[in-house]
């Protein structure tokens, strides 16, 4: 079992930025590819970005390019999502998860994740 607990969420203006983090305990961190989702009210949960358990290889929604940027540190067990020029189409509860799948980041399937955390809110004012 991978327990993940997310961090990081909070109430920004239009513009503004936050930084997510989730903190992974159980087994081998390094094993696993990370990623993150979201779900905003009345939609189906959508992958946001992923990055494979090196951390040197990184995926992201279309949404989200050049403003989000993930990151690991595979000594803290903590993966990382930096959000800058946030919108308000942004909010949602946001979620990390880990795979066991080989190369699960690159294609951002949420059934390819095997443990989910119990989601952060983010939420962007206009």
């Amino acid at each position: 079992q991978v327990q993940l607990v997310e961090a990081g969420g909070g109430l920004v203006q239009a513009g503004g930025s936050l930084r997510l983090s989730c903190a992974a305990s159980g087994r081998t961190f390094s094993n696993y590819d990370m990623g993150w989702f979201r779900q905003a009210p009345g939609k189906e949960r959508e992958f946001v970005a992923a990055i494979n358990r090196r951390g040197d290889r990184r995926n992201y929604a279309d949404s989200v390019k050049g403003r989000f940027t993930i990151s690991r540190d595979n000594a803290k067990n903590t993966v990382y999502m930096q959000m800058n020029s946030l919108k308000p189409e942004d909010t949602a509860v946001y979620f990390c998860a880990a795979s066991s799948a080989l190369s699960a980041y690159s294609v951002g399937y949420s059934p390819s994740y095997d443990y989910w955390g119990q989601g952060t809110q983010v939420a962007v004012s206009s």
